[in-house]
C-alpha cells in the first residue's frame, strides 16, 4: 500500500502538485470532492455523519482502494491517518500570503481586497473542519515528511520532488494492501462505526444456534449488536492427509463473516489447547493461502469487548 497525502495552505496549488505527482508515479489520484462522493455512496451524506466517525469512514474508503491501487490523496487532514507507517509520504505545500492572495485573484477574478477576504474565509473553514474531524485546527510541521514552498518554485518541479521522495522512501515497494489485511481492518472499522450508529444499509438477520462454548455465544451477540452478518462453523478444511491422499484431520473455524470474507477463530482456552489450535491455523494458512482468517486470543477477545464499550449478555 503506497499512499501519498498532499495538503496545502489556502490559495496554494496543492491539487495541481498532487495531480502531477500521481501522473509521474502512476498512482490513482483522489481529490476531496471524489472522496466526499465515495463517502456519500457508502455511508450517507458527510454532513449527516458524526464528526467522530469521519476518520474511520475515510480509513475504510482508502483501505478498500488500496487493495487495487497506490494512492495520491489530496484532502485536508489526511496526514493524521495511518501514523508511523513506512508506506505513507505526507506532503504539505506552503506559500507567502501575497502569492496565495494573487492566486485567488486569478482563479476567481477578484480584486486584491476581495481575494484577501476570501483567503481569510477559506482559512477559517479549513481550521473549523480540521477541528471537527481531527480534533486539531492545524497540523504541526512535524506531522509532514515533506514541506515545499511555492516561493520560487512551480508545481512541476515540486511534483518532481514528491516523486523523488516517494521513490527514495520506497513506498511503492511495499506492495498493495493485501485482501486479508483489508478484511481485518474493515472488521475493526465496522465495530468502531457501529458505536456511532452507522450500520450497513442492508438488514442483517440475527440467529439463534447452539454454540459449543460460552465465548462463541458472546462473540455472536457482539456481532449481532453491531449488525455484522455471520455464519457459525460453515466450513471445514482438511489440513492433514495420509499417504493415499485421504483426509486425516480437518479444521473448522468458529465464524465466517461474509461481508469481509473473513474467518474468525476464538481461542480463549488453556495454553495447551492454544498451541494445538495455533498449529491448525498455521496449517490452514499454508494449505489455503487464499483464505483470510483472524485468531482472537483470550486477551484480544476481552479487549474487543471493553474497547467498544459493550456489555454483552447471552440470551436466555
Amino acid at each position: 500500500m503506497g499512499l501519498i497525502t498532499v495538503s496545502g495552505e489556502a490559495g496554494c496549488r496543492h491539487e495541481e502538485v498532487a495531480r502531477l505527482a500521481a501522473g509521474r508515479l502512476g498512482f490513482q489520484l483522489l481529490l476531496e470532492p471524489e472522496l466526499r462522493n465515495m463517502i456519500a455512496q457508502e455511508f450517507g451524506a458527510e454532513a449527516a455523519l458524526p464528526d467522530k466517525a469521519y476518520v474511520p469512514v475515510v480509513t475504510s474508503i482508502l483501505a478498500r482502494l488500496a487493495t487495487r491501487h497506490h494512492l495520491v490523496v489530496c484532502a485536508q487532514g489526511m496526514e493524521f491517518l495511518f501514523k508511523n507507517q513506512p508506506w505513507i509520504l505526507r506532503v504539505h505545500i506552503v506559500a507567502p500570503e501575497s502569492r496565495r492572495v494573487g492566486a485567488l485573484m486569478v482563479d476567481h477574478n477578484l480584486e486584491r481586497e476581495e481575494a484577501r477576504q476570501l483567503l481569510r474565509q477559506v482559512e477559517f473553514e479549513d481550521r473549523r473542519n480540521r477541528r471537527r474531524k481531527f480534533r486539531r485546527a492545524r497540523a504541526p510541521l512535524e506531522a509532514f515528511d515533506l514541506v515545499l514552498s511555492e516561493e520560487g518554485m512551480d508545481s512541476e518541479p515540486m511534483a518532481g520532488i514528491v516523486e523523488a521522495a516517494a521513490r527514495a522512501k520506497g513506498i511503492e515497494e511495499q506492495g498493495l494492501l493485501a485482501p486479508a489485511a483489508e478484511a481485518h481492518m474493515q472488521f475493526q472499522i465496522r465495530l468502531q462505526l457501529s458505536k456511532y450508529g452507522i450500520s450497513p444499509p442492508r438488514d442483517v438477520s440475527l440467529k439463534r444456534v447452539p454454540f459449543a462454548h460460552r465465548s462463541e455465544e458472546i462473540f455472536a451477540n457482539l456481532l449481532d449488536f453491531y449488525r455484522i452478518a455471520w455464519e457459525y462453523e460453515p466450513r471445514s478444511f482438511v489440513i492433514q492427509f495420509d499417504r493415499d491422499g485421504k483426509p486425516l484431520e480437518s479444521f473448522t473455524p468458529d465464524f465466517y463473516l461474509p461481508e469481509f470474507d473473513l474467518y474468525v477463530e476464538l481461542t480463549t482456552m488453556k495454553q495447551a489447547h492454544v498451541t494445538k489450535k495455533n498449529r491448525k491455523v498455521k496449517l490452514l494458512k499454508s494449505l489455503y493461502p487464499h483464505i483470510n482468517i483472524q485468531v482472537f486470543y483470550q486477551k484480544d477477545f476481552q479487549n474487543l469487548i471493553f474497547k467498544h464499550g459493550l456489555h454483552v449478555e447471552a440470551p436466555s
